[in-house]
């Protein structure tokens, strides 16, 4: 016995096929008298093994005065069908008798799945309905295989064949097998764009998820063609379009034809575009007798003149009627309204705010999380049973739970609840994976070869809770840290976070000595606004500093006697008489241990102090309008932070930076970004400030220098020439990029020009030993400490030209699937006399 589904070639056809001989249920009435209605002494039941006798004979019930007409009989055999338990079903009449002759399905002994290497056991077996130890119902069976096959389907196969089998047991039971052909991935070969005239077809494949296939189309699956995702993206494209003032904007279709000869999908999506509409006014109307609409307009983020912005609308709505419910409208509702001047292309904005109906909520249900505690869930919703309706509010609840990540998929709906003023919120959910593991690998002309190892979890026991641990090991960077935060402290919309970190960084080509940090950091987090937020900070951390030993070896030795095998060159100055520093000062043409280099001042100044503790306190004001945060292409982003350090520790500074960049969009696809940067740190009380705690600058600030490259640098010609840093920097960058239009789109790469400028200046750092603590002071002898000894540390010598440093160059941009990776090529046209350049950078890397 044996049946199946298929589905193949895309198409939503499904039949099936038969081998073998099939019972399927069959019902049939005999009566031996054409009687209306008889008089029935008993019902015999005939063939149930497993099914009580009175069971079945429930099902047929006489009617007043024991009486069994046809209606009745032909109800019962009904009933006793759809049970679902039986494959045969006979009723015949033998004068008072009714007899029912029964043909048990058999009970399914397991259910296994034999092909299935793209879909675990597991999630197939959560999809069917038929179980172990339950009763075999062929419709059911069908009904399984046709969902086996959309499970595949879903994943882009639309080759797959699923042919159940029945492998009969003894004792009338069953083992049931799924066999599946899962076939090849069906992809997207081409999408197009009809009637974009405002937008290039270039522009409008970044709105939507589908790509098209390619070459690295493997490492993901935005290739696989998903109708539900397709007709997903048509709400993108109009939604975007309304963003950008096209208010009669429609998508009208979006057409999928498979390809046989492609072996793929052709999506076509066709556009009427309309006008583009600029805000003509804006004005407020309220029926609520107390309640002034005009006090509203201060939550309006649609100004005259400004592009017809459906997203700032529904936002304008969502503020103003928030702002209704907090002075007591509980029951206030906004709508807004356009009236269009198609001669003007501009729109006529109302909000008018009416008394809405008085509805309650009576419950909230919550329903697909299984991992997720409900607590979690509820603590996005600003309201909660017995609360006023607000529709407001439950929209953002919903967009809350969306950007938590959690789930696949959100959905609230209402229905009606016990009362006409009652209503019931259903949240729907479907939960995703939360966890990541994650080898991630990268090279960069600063850091060189870095990799890294991490697993974390963003809803760490179904608490909401985020943890993370990663370590890191490279060519010049190692480490470890530990991230922890909780979104809700003591259930107030605060997160807290916690960090704890340790971080080597090695001598390279642009620092002569290395440090190590180990850290902790508490932080809480509050969310100002949707685009603005604030976090407060505190950081306590113990540095170290290292040296090669042949980088700070000048010395004399204990009690004053001379170390004739490494003496300084005033030590070989003055000592003409003996040989063995004559010898070497010969040999070293009288640098002596200088010979071979010495870090600067500062530098072996830290080292001699040792471990320098660092407490601290700061804060970081964010402001984010981006349309995307990987790819942006419009909108501002602001950072404004500032660490004040001097609560206990060994420093005392207060250090202000500030960071801001601008997106905006130009012609056919061309993107300006305007970025603005500026710090300052100012020494606070007696203490001096570390060079450590300088802001260090080179391509971070000005592309085409090295790093730390630009700024205050030690020119002794016996030193390293390490940088110092300065107190102050600025810069400023305007930057073009572009996209390729003769290369497909899906291969991720833009170009770009850009134009740099920017300064680093006011070192404050040490500049000589001090003195005045015996204890501290280095394994050398300062210049003036012996007037009769030129001294054997090598001092500070130092440049600190303001000079404005500004450079002009090119970038490759490659969102690939690796990660985002840039190479630039810059030029330097003012420098300072001693910065260093590097025209050529590069750096990237991603999980894999």
């Amino acid at each position: 016995m044996k049946f199946g589904l298929r589905v193949r070639g895309g198409l939503a056809a499904a039949f099936i096929m038969f081998a073998g001989p099939v019972a399927l249920p069959l019902a049939s009435v005999v009566l031996s008298s054409p009687a209306a209605a008889q008089t029935v002494n008993s019902i015999e039941v005939v063939g149930n093994r497993r099914v009580e006798l009175e069971t079945i004979r429930s099902y047929f019930k006489p009617g007043p005065g024991g009486t069994l007409d046809a209606g009745r009989v032909d109800d019962g055999l009904k009933a006793l069908i759809e049970t679902g338990l039986f494959s045969d079903v006979k009723i015949n009449r033998q004068g008072g008798r009714l007899i029912v002759t029964v043909v048990e399905n058999p009970v399914i002994g397991r259910v296994a799945f034999e092909g299935n290497k793209k879909v675990k056991d597991e999630q197939l077996q959560a999809e069917v309905q038929s179980k172990p130890r339950g009763t075999l119902s062929r419709p059911m069976v069908q009904s399984d295989a046709q969902r086996i096959a959309e499970i595949y389907r879903r994943s882009g196969r639309y080759d797959v064949r699923v042919t159940p089998e029945m492998i009969e047991q003894p004792n009338n039971r069953v083992d049931l097998i799924f066999t599946i052909e899962e076939g090849a991935k069906t992809g997207v070969k081409s999408i197009e764009f009809v009637g974009n005239n405002a937008f290039s077809s270039y522009r409008l494949k970044d709105v939507i998820k589908t790509r098209e296939t390619n070459l690295l189309s493997f490492l993901g699956s935005g290739d696989v063609y998903d109708p539900d995702r397709v007709e997903a993206d048509r709400d993108l494209i109009r939604r975007f379009y309304l963003k950008n003032g096209y208010a009669d904007v429609q998508v009208v279709a979006a057409l999928s034809e498979y390809d046989p000869e492609r072996k793929g999908f052709l999506v076509t999506f066709k556009i009427e575009e309309g006008q583009q509409y600029r805000v003509g006014s804006v004005d407020f109307q309220s029926s609520i007798a107390t309640l002034d609409g005009n006090t509203l307009r201060g939550y309006s983020r649609v100004s005259v003149g400004s592009l017809y912005n459906v997203e700032n609308i529904e936002k304008s709505v969502e503020e103003m009627q928030i702002e209704a419910s907090r002075r007591g409208y509980a029951f206030a509702v906004v709508r807004p309204r356009g009236d269009r001047n198609f001669e003007a292309h501009t729109v006529s904005v109302v909000f008018a705010i009416d008394e809405g109906p008085r509805t309650y909520i009576e419950r909230i249900n919550i329903r697909g999380n299984t991992r997720t505690r409900d607590y979690v869930i509820r603590r996005e919703f600003d309201i909660s049973e017995g609360d006023a309706y607000n529709r407001a509010l439950v929209d953002r609840a919903e967009r809350r739970l969306k950007n938590l990540d959690f789930f696949k998929d959100v959905k609230i709906v209402t229905e009606p609840g016990s009362s006409s003023d009652r209503v019931v919120l259903n949240v729907n959910l479907e939960e995703k994976s939360t966890g990541d593991f994650s080898i991630s690998g990268g090279y960069s002309t600063t850091d060189g070869a870095l990799a890294e190892v991490s697993i974390s979890e963003r809803n760490f026991l179904g608490r909401g809770l985020f943890a993370k641990a990663s370590v890191t090991y490279g060519q010049f960077a190692r480490g470890y840290s530990l991230s922890f935060v909780e979104p809700y402290l003591l259930d107030y919309r605060v997160a807290l976070g916690l960090d704890l970190y340790q971080r080597q960084q090695l001598a390279n080509n642009f620092i002569s000595y290395g440090t190590k940090t180990l850290g902790f950091s508490p932080r809480l987090g509050f969310q100002l606004r949707e685009d603005l937020s604030l976090q407060l900070r505190y950081s306590i951390y113990r540095q170290e500093i290292s040296l090669p030993a042949t980088l700070s070896n000048c010395n004399n030795g204990g009690g004053g006697s001379p170390l004739p095998f490494n003496p300084t060159p005033a030590f070989i100055n003055a000592n003409p008489g003996n040989a063995q520093a004559a010898a070497i000062g010969a040999a070293t043409g009288g640098l002596g241990c200088f010979s071979d280099g010495e870090a600067s001042l500062p530098v072996r100044q830290e080292l001699a102090k040792g471990a320098t503790l660092t407490s601290a306190l700061g804060y970081t004001l964010n402001y984010n309008t981006l349309d995307n945060t990987k790819n942006p292409t419009d909108g501002l982003l602001v950072d404004f932070k500032q660490d004040f350090a001097g609560v206990g520790g060994d420093v005392s500074y207060l250090k202000t930076a500030f960071d801001a960049k601008y997106f905006t969009p130009l012609v056919s696809d061309i993107v300006s970004i305007v970025h603005l940067q500026g710090g300052i740190l100012n020494k606070i009380g007696n203490t001096q400030l570390r060079m450590l705690d300088h802001f260090q600058m080179g391509p971070n600030l000005v592309r085409g220098f090295a790093p730390n490259g630009i700024g205050p640098r030690d020119i002794n010609p016996f030193g390293t020439q390490d940088a110092l840093g300065g107190t102050k920097y600025w810069g400023a960058s305007l930057e073009l990029q572009m996209p390729f239009w003769f290369l497909p789109k899906e291969t991720g790469l833009k170009g770009a020009i850009y134009a740099d400028a920017g300064g680093l200046s006011g070192y404050q750092g040490p500049t000589g030993w001090d003195l005045t603590n015996e204890v501290n002071r280095p394994p050398c002898t300062p210049p003036s400490r012996n007037p009769n000894n030129a001294g054997t540390c090598l001092g500070l010598q130092f440049n600190d030209q303001n000079t404005v440093r500004t450079s002009v160059g090119v970038g490759l941009v490659w969102a690939s699937p690796f990660g985002p990776l840039r190479f630039d090529y810059a030029i330097p046209l003012t420098k300072g006399q001693f910065d260093r350049t590097q025209e050529f950078r590069f750096g990237g890397g991603t999980s894999f």
